[in-house]
C-alpha cells in the first residue's frame, strides 16, 4: 500500500527547537510527578539544573570608561617617570664624570709629586757634587808638607804643600768656585787662584799652562791647567795652597783643609 504526503519542505526540528521541546516535556513530566516516580533521582537533578541554568539571566558585561581627567593623570605619571629616569641617568653620568676627573686629578698630583721629588733629588745631587772636594792631582800624594822650613821660601817656610806630578799632568779645581787670578804669579810661575763657594781661596802654582780665565766658574774636578816647573821651582810638581783671603800670608794648612771637606790625603 502506498503512502503519500503533502508537498512542501519538511525538516527535522533544529537543535534549539528539540532542546526547548525536551525542556518543555521534562517540565510537564516534572509537574505531573512522572519524573519523580519513573526517573531516577540523578536524572531529576540534572533536569532541574538544566532548567535553572536556562532560566538564569546572563551576567552583565562592565564597560571601562576612561574620562579625560584620568587620562591626564596617567600621562602626567608617565611624564614624571620619564623625567625621573632622565634625572637618574644624568646624575649617574655626572657622578662618573666627577669620578673620572678626580682620578685624573690624583694621577696628575702623583705625577707632580714624582717630578718634584726627582727635581729635589737632582738638586741634592748637584749640591753634593758642588760641595764635594777632591785632590788637585788625581791619585797623587804630598811630597813637601805645610810649614816645612828652608831657604827655598822667602818667608822661611813652605806656605802650602807640594803634590807629586810629572810635567803635563792635569790639575783640577778641588771644589766649586770662581777664578780670581789666572796667569803669571811671580815666584809661583803660572798659577790659578780660585775663590771657593765657602769663602776660602785655593792656589795652584808652577803650572806649565793655564786653562781657565778670570771670572770663570768651576766645579769640583774642572781642569784648570797642567803641572809643570815654572817660577821658583826645582822640578815638576804642583804647589797647592789654601787661604782665608786672596792675600799672601793668610794661608792655612792645605791638608787639614782638604780633610775637612772629606778628601783623603
Amino acid at each position: 500500500m502506498a503512502f503519500t504526503r503533502a508537498t512542501g519542505k519538511h525538516r527535522a526540528p533544529g537543535r534549539m527547537t528539540r532542546r526547548s521541546a525536551n525542556i518543555a516535556s521534562v517540565a510537564t513530566l516534572t509537574a505531573t510527578g512522572v519524573i519523580g516516580t519513573l526517573a531516577s533521582p540523578a536524572l531529576a537533578a540534572e533536569a532541574g539544573a538544566t532548567l535553572a541554568q536556562e532560566a538564569a539571566p546572563a551576567a552583565p558585561v562592565r564597560a571601562i570608561v576612561i574620562d579625560d581627567s584620568l587620562a591626564a593623570k596617567i600621562d602626567a605619571q608617565a611624564d614624571a617617570q620619564r623625567l625621573a629616569a632622565q634625572k637618574a641617568a644624568k646624575a649617574k653620568a655626572e657622578a662618573a664624570a666627577r669620578a673620572k676627573a678626580e682620578a685624573k686629578r690624583k694621577a696628575e698630583a702623583r705625577a707632580k709629586e714624582a717630578r718634584e721629588a726627582e727635581e729635589r733629588a737632582a738638586r741634592a745631587a748637584e749640591r753634593k757634587r758642588l760641595n764635594a772636594y777632591r785632590l788637585p792631582v788625581a791619585g797623587s800624594s804630598v811630597t813637601t808638607g805645610y810649614r816645612t822650613g828652608g831657604a827655598l821660601w822667602s818667608s822661611g817656610s813652605h806656605s802650602g804643600v807640594d803634590f807629586r806630578a810629572t810635567s803635563g799632568t792635569s790639575v783640577v779645581a778641588v771644589g766649586a768656585g770662581t777664578v780670581v787670578e789666572a796667569g803669571w804669579g811671580g815666584a809661583y810661575g803660572n798659577n790659578v787662584v780660585i775663590r771657593m763657594n765657602d769663602g776660602t781661596y785655593t792656589q795652584y802654582g808652577h803650572l806649565s799652562s793655564v786653562g781657565v780665565n778670570v771670572g770663570q766658574g768651576v766645579s769640583p774636578g774642572t781642569s784648570i791647567g797642567f803641572s809643570g816647573s815654572t817660577g821658583n821651582s826645582t822640578g815638576p810638581h804642583l804647589h797647592f795652597e789654601a787661604r782665608t783671603s786672596a792675600e799672601y800670608g793668610t794661608d792655612i794648612d792645605p791638608v787639614a783643609y782638604l780633610r775637612s771637606h772629606g778628601v783623603g790625603v
